[in-house]
């Protein structure tokens, strides 16, 4: 058994479905294929979300009805003629968004109503399977992924979700089309594994199925040197390691989910990562090379919306261990994700994602500390870095932190507008 990945990208409209069951249909062993949300999907129920939490039942209506008609045209442009699944997920949505519950927290709001984009899609393409004769079954992974409370960022229980899904795939279907992203606690309560969190989904189902290998197809011919849209010279990488996948990956790298290469490194279960405009290329492998080397390209990653927070101690006493521990600790508890950190005597400096928590984070703070901060900043890691790329990428940017090791070298910069 294998598991293909589809993203959003792949399946926003009716002809990337049809493609996706071209690349399926070619399979003649049983398939799982995990789906993200449509489009922009997840973005739209973000946005319903958002009216939803304002009490603003009119922009909440006006902006489902837009969510619906979309994936309205994409099954016309099928000429599906089963839609009872996706019918019935989206009067779930409805149902939910009908029962407003003040005490419940964004969190939990977010993944009970964000996960039905992921439903809604799959509904469409394992529909659409049983159209073109493929014996398909949707599995809802609310009930297969068991994971803890921690909404927007749940953690898997691997043994109970192992349970669940050999028994679900043991019906003898040719295909199972699963959600990425979306889980749900043994009482029920949906949750979400973060954002991107499809890529993951597919390694965690590939290790409990002991699968033969994972694929994610994406709208790029595979793993590239750079953001092609943000450096047009970047290559393809044919073949990367399990380690420096998950170094590019901890940097930032889109191109996979950082949390996606430990359960395939830990049963040996390779990563292929391909074009899905162009389903013959080869595209990248992700796995144990016995002749491993490096890339020989610098390669390049760019996080953009970062905020450097400098703190010290109010009475400019030497930042002790107590002092690093009460930063992390509160850093933690609003959930800011730390890509770089420095300190000195008196000061710890870090580098996080630009946050909706970050003004109550900086207050929090500021009951024991003196805080500053600089926002629109962005930090670029170069891994296998030459003088001349760092020339360049240095020019004309205001340097916040410089830290440099023998393969790697970040820069925490300033934006500078395009011309």
């Amino acid at each position: 058994m294998k598991v293909y990945k589809f993203g959003g990208a792949s399946v926003c409209n009716a002809a990337g479905v049809r493609n996706v069951m071209d690349i399926v249909s070619k399979e003649q062993e049983p398939l799982v294929v995990v789906v993200s949300a449509m489009g922009k999907t997840t973005n739209a129920m973000e946005e319903v979300l958002h009216h939803y939490l304002e009490g603003n039942d009119a922009a909440v209506s006006t902006r489902l009805e837009q969510i619906r008609q979309m994936h309205v045209q994409i099954m016309d442009g099928l000429s599906l003629s089963d839609r009872t699944r996706f019918d019935d997920v989206f009067a779930m949505l409805v149902s939910v968004l009908g029962r407003r519950t003040p005490a419940d927290s964004y969190e939990r709001s977010y993944d009970e109503i964000v996960s039905h984009g992921e439903l809604l899609s799959t509904a469409i393409v394992a529909s659409y399977a049983r159209q073109c004769g493929i014996d398909a079954e949707w599995i809802d992974m609310r009930r297969m992924l068991v994971t803890d409370g921690r909404h927007r960022e749940a953690s898997v229980d691997f043994d109970a979700s192992t349970l669940n899904l050999r028994r679900a795939v043991g019906c003898g279907a040719r295909l199972f089309v699963m959600q990425g992203f979306i889980g749900g606690t043994p009482s029920g309560h949906p949750t979400t594994l973060g954002r991107e969190g499809s890529d993951y989904t597919a390694a965690a189902v590939a290790s409990m199925l002991d699968c033969h290998s994972v694929t994610i197809w994406k709208d790029v011919d595979g793993i590239l040197s750079a953001d092609p849209r943000i450096f047009p010279s970047a290559t393809l990488i044919d073949r990367l390691s399990y380690i420096d996948a998950v170094e590019l990956a901890y940097s930032g790298a889109q191109i996979i989910h950082p949390k996606t290469i430990k359960p395939l490194h830990n049963k040996n279960i390779p990563l292929y990562v391909r074009p899905f405009a162009a389903p013959d290329r080869p595209g990248s492998c992700i796995c144990n090379f016995d002749d491993y080397t490096p890339p020989a390209m610098p390669v390049l990653i760019l996080k953009r919306n970062q905020i450097l927070i400098s703190i010290e101690p109010k009475d400019f006493s030497f930042v002790l261990e107590e002092s690093l521990a009460s930063v992390f600790a509160t850093l933690n508890s609003y959930r800011q994700k730390v890509n770089m950190v420095q300190n000195s005597a008196v000061r710890i400096s870090v580098s996080v994602d630009a946050s909706r928590y970050f003004a109550d984070l900086v207050a929090d703070l500021q009951r024991d500390f003196s805080v500053r901060y600089n926002d629109n900043l962005e930090l670029l890691t170069i891994r296998g870095y030459t003088p001349e790329v760092v020339e360049r990428e240095s020019a004309g940017h205001t340097i916040y932190i410089r830290q440099q090791t023998r393969r790697s070298i970040r820069l925490l910069r300033d934006t500078v507008p395009v011309a």
